[in-house]
């Protein structure tokens, strides 16, 4: 017997379920409470999630408040920030009940490389968060708001009437930005997802290495492809904005090769256990030698 193995907790069908059951219910109880203590802070975390566009506002010498044109538009808006906040507030609560439900089936040595993994999703989506709503909410706001400009600017420099520069305030049209709650909340979030999403590059790549899905000299050989995929996600998730799409690219691709590195120090594991064991063929490191030769 060997001490790799999976706990000694087999029960039948129903024992089963009945704990599942438990978890879940324990899962939505802390969502619930979650949501509850959210929708007390909602208006706080509203102006949380609007201070990029209203500092953008503000630098433009402009009124830096948002509207709702709907009575219930407002409501609304904090009952989905207490959604989203109250499933932040809990995912501690639900990924250990995930964890409880999950482990008796896995064996040690996977329950030792899969709990790292549930503690760093976690902290990179929050810092492709903090990324978003720092660097990128505010160049992306400053972009759009700053296009009501460009254009009659535009046109009066085609028309030859003046410099490129912003329309007389005087004059008797003028558009002026009044945001909406609703819709500068769903763009906030769009920005925040993204991030948060690409962010877990290094730990999708990680897992799919310790699967042997994917190699370290495999994702070397596929970065002109990856540089390829990653303009396009930045041109995708990003306003036209070059100064935004730069930064967007850069940070993916440092995951990138954050995650080669990952992943070849999980080959570097895995060959010591192999070697360990007596089961390592050194003509592999022959082979992977005489293949990296070749493409030199």
């Amino acid at each position: 017997m060997t001490d790799d193995q999976i706990e000694d907790t087999s029960a039948p069908l129903i024992e089963h379920l009945a704990e599942l059951r438990t978890r879940l219910i324990r899962s939505v109880i802390a969502f619930l409470v979650g949501m509850v203590l959210c929708f007390t802070v909602a208006e706080p975390l509203l102006e949380f999630l609007s201070e990029p566009i209203a500092d953008v506002l503000r630098a433009r010498g402009e009124d830096p408040r948002l509207i709702f044109t709907a009575p219930q538009e407002k409501f609304f808006v904090l009952i989905r920030i207490s959604l989203i906040g109250g499933f932040a507030l809990s995912f501690p609560v639900i990924a250990h009940q995930l964890w409880r439900f999950v482990a008796p089936g896995l064996y040690r040595s996977e329950k030792d490389a899969f709990l790292p993994f549930m503690i760093a999703s976690p902290a990179l989506f929050l810092l492709g968060a903090a990324f978003a709503h720092y660097v990128v909410t505010p160049l992306a706001m400053n972009f759009f708001i700053g296009f009501s400009d460009a254009i009659p600017a535009l046109a009066n420099l085609v028309a030859g009437q003046g410099d490129f520069s912003a329309p007389d305030p005087n004059e008797e049209l003028k558009t002026v930005f009044l945001g909406s709650v609703r819709e500068s909340l769903d763009l906030s979030l769009k920005f925040i997802f993204a991030f948060g999403l690409c962010f877990q590059l290094p730990v999708l790549l990680t897992l799919m290495g310790k699967a042997g899905l994917v190699s370290a000299r495999g994702l070397k050989d596929m970065r002109k492809y990856a540089v390829v995929g990653i303009l396009v996600l930045a041109a995708l998730v990003t306003p036209p904005d070059v100064i935004t799409q730069v930064i967007l690219f850069t940070v993916v691709y440092g995951l990138y090769e954050v995650s080669i590195q990952l992943v070849k120090r999980v080959e570097k594991r895995r060959e010591a256990d192999l070697r360990a064991q007596g089961l390592w063929d050194d003509e592999d490191d022959a082979d992977a030698a005489a293949e990296d030769g070749a493409r030199s």
